[in-house]
């Protein structure tokens, strides 16, 4: 049973993540209208991730360090601000410093959501916790394409500023919780923390995150460029939509029994395991793109297997970085998914070149190099 701190900051995330989601929606619309290729669109999306994302870590470390638990209560409207305001923005330098914003609120918001969330949370309840945290976060990206595809279909761009209110809302709520007299900062201080270069430079926690990052490529070019696909193939935007939704529905279901098994089995193994039986169901779809009973069962599959990795990825991480639990969680909630949407980009920019099915048919790649990765990755417990 969730606690009231529980539900109030997997509320948050699930606000947080449903407004980062809004850009692969939103990309059809601003493409034709500013004169975006596939390449600049990529560019976008990796804007967003080195915003949103490679500077989670950052957050976490100042977090480790510094109380930024008052950030709470603007935080998630400043970002809903800055994406509501898409529809009324002209150039294209205006588009990308927008988008920069949002990412910026996003990343600021991960480390410190994860970290009051493990701070309200009882000792024997941390693991429950933190997944339901993530599957808020999982669930809020899942709805995103759905909702916003028929709130973009009944209304124009400019009536996006309509959809700042929840956040508005939920600010109040965490101004009248006591959230905020939670602090940032680890209750036992090592006595001498260690510095940032030092962190960055421990070989299991970067091969685990690179790992992860190429989990993520295959993650955020699908959930990227997967209705560009279904609208250049002929189908409706309600359909790309529906179909997004599924395969965002299966990343929850997926990170929600990854979590649940890691903690009774081994985290690595899980995290293996779902990588390379994530491999043919991603396959598959891609050469069979459509809304076929195998197809969607494929594609929900895919999602279910690429997401089931992320909360045993936190835990190991945490195990590793035991004295930076919010710089743990931003590399592996932020920093791989960064670097997975570099590897986006490159596909967005490959798929100029021989078309967006094959360039996505190859993101299943990284899956088999991920796996490779993650299993040569030593667990806390094997390392000697």
């Amino acid at each position: 049973m969730m606690g009231h701190a529980a539900v109030l900051l997997s509320l948050g995330h699930l606000l947080n993540d449903f407004y980062c989601n809004f850009l692969p929606i939103l990309l059809p619309l601003i493409m034709p209208r500013l004169g975006l290729s596939l390449t600049l669109s990529g560019l976008l999306i990796m804007v967003l991730s080195i915003t949103s994302n490679l500077l989670q870590p950052v957050f976490g470390y100042l977090m480790d360090k510094h109380n930024f638990s008052r950030i709470l209560l603007p935080v998630i409207p400043f970002g809903a601000i800055c994406i509501c305001s898409i529809g009324f923005i002209q150039t294209r330098f205006m588009l990308f410093l927008l988008i920069a914003l949002t990412g910026l609120s996003v990343s600021a918001f991960h480390p410190l959501g994860s970290t009051l969330a493990a701070k309200s949370a009882g000792k024997t309840a941390q693991g429950s916790t933190m997944s339901y945290y993530i599957a808020g976060g999982n669930l809020g990206y899942a709805f995103a394409p759905i909702l916003l595809v028929a709130f973009t279909q009944t209304f124009s761009l400019t009536q996006l500023p309509w959809l700042i209110v929840p956040s508005l809302l939920l600010s109040i709520l965490y101004a009248r919780s006591h959230l905020t007299d939670i602090t940032t900062v680890p209750d036992h201080l090592p006595a001498a923390p260690p510095r940032l270069c030092e962190l960055f430079t421990n070989r299991a926690v970067l091969k685990l995150n690179l790992a992860m990052g190429f989990r993520c490529w295959t993650h955020v070019s699908v959930s990227t460029f997967l209705p560009l696909l279904l609208i250049g193939a002929g189908y409706s935007a309600l359909s790309s939509g529906s179909l997004l939704t599924l395969f965002l529905i299966g990343c929850t279901v997926g990170g929600l029994i990854g979590g649940y098994l890691g903690d009774r089995l081994s985290h690595k193994k899980i995290i293996v395991a779902s990588l390379a039986l994530g491999i043919l169901p991603t396959w598959y779809f891609f050469t069979h793109a459509g809304t076929a009973p195998l197809s969607l069962a494929a594609l929900f599959l895919a999602g279910a297997c690429l997401l089931a990795p992320q909360p045993s990825s936190v835990v190991w991480a945490q195990k590793m970085m035991p004295d930076n639990a919010g710089m743990a969680s931003g590399m592996m909630m932020g920093l791989s998914f960064g670097l997975g949407s570099i590897g986006a980009a490159l596909t967005a920019a490959l798929a100029d070149w021989i078309g967006l099915p094959a360039a996505l048919l190859l993101t299943t790649c990284p899956l088999i190099i991920s796996a490779i990765l993650a299993a040569l990755t030593p667990y806390p417990d094997e390392i000697a």
